[in-house]
């Protein structure tokens, strides 16, 4: 792949963050790929990863021209949660300062949520509680089927919190709450039962195929409308119907009298691809 997104977009770029720890390429056609770049550690948390993490989630909310973010892990497995190292830092830390790191986590969750791309986890070897819970902040999951996926920090007296939301939005809370009262390890076939995966191929070459499928489903589709889209359902979501009527009828009028709006119709109607179609 090409890297058209060399420079940081973010306000004020973090000089401190390890740039090797987090890769960034992507193609002219605006199909990004993000790559967890730590696999001597199993790609696994740390406060620098973290960081890097973010720093390139907000890159993507700002980088101009792409369509879809794709995001796996090096060395065959998508993230084993978090640095063993890291945890035995944490244990030594006040209150205060775990709360500063555990926000960090948070935040990085959250720049991931607000990327108006669609975003798509390539999932492989595994993804254990930060790592599933970076899956499930993702609009989409594929896994092969050999993956294991785990919220284990309850095994050691500790609770998912950071990726509660996300987790609780993709699979429901009484699913979350035996996966995170239980902590047991499941497979990729019973993580798309609950919603946690969205798909499950074969191996890595099936992971392969389906990135370059999406990728060009994604062409078809208006980036503006994408991620007007992702932002309504985030907005209707366990609200009662009376009450986002009105703003739903707001908003579909705005987008049909939207520059977008307008070239989708009139493509249609003239039976020729709409100017966004790649």
């Amino acid at each position: 792949m090409t890297n058209p997104i060399a420079d940081p977009m973010v306000e004020v770029p973090d000089t401190d963050v390890d740039e090797t720890l987090v890769q960034i390429e992507a193609t002219v056609e605006g199909v990004a790929m993000v790559t967890i770049n730590r696999p001597e550690r199993r790609n696994a948390f740390d406060a620098r990863l973290i960081a890097a993490l973010h720093e390139a989630f907000e890159t993507l909310q700002g980088a101009e021209g792409v369509r879809v973010v794709f995001l796996r892990g090096a060395g065959g497995i998508f993230s084993a949660g978090a640095d063993l190292d890291w945890m035995r830092e944490a244990a030594d830390r006040t209150e205060s300062d775990n709360r500063e790191d555990a926000y960090a986590m948070a935040k990085m969750l959250k720049s991931l949520w607000d990327i108006p791309a669609l975003t798509v986890a390539l999932v492989e070897g595994g993804a254990y509680g930060g790592g599933a819970g970076l899956a499930a902040t993702c609009d989409l999951a594929v896994s092969t089927a050999d993956a294991k996926f785990s919220f284990s920090e309850v095994r050691l007296g500790l609770i998912a919190a950071t990726v509660s939301p996300y987790v609780v939005g993709a699979v429901g809370p009484r699913t979350a709450r035996a996966l995170f009262a239980t902590g047991s390890v499941f497979d990729a076939a019973y993580a798309e039962k609950i919603g946690l995966i969205t798909e499950v191929v074969a191996d890595t070459a099936g992971l392969d195929a389906a990135c370059a499928r999406i990728a060009a489903e994604m062409m078809a589709c208006a980036p503006g409308a994408v991620a007007d889209s992702k932002k309504l359902v985030e907005d209707v979501a366990y609200k009662p119907i009376e009450d986002v009527m009105e703003e739903t009828a707001k908003r579909i009028a705005r987008t049909r009298v939207s520059p977008e709006g307008q070239e989708g119709v009139r493509a249609f109607l003239d039976k020729r691809k709409a100017s966004w179609v790649v």
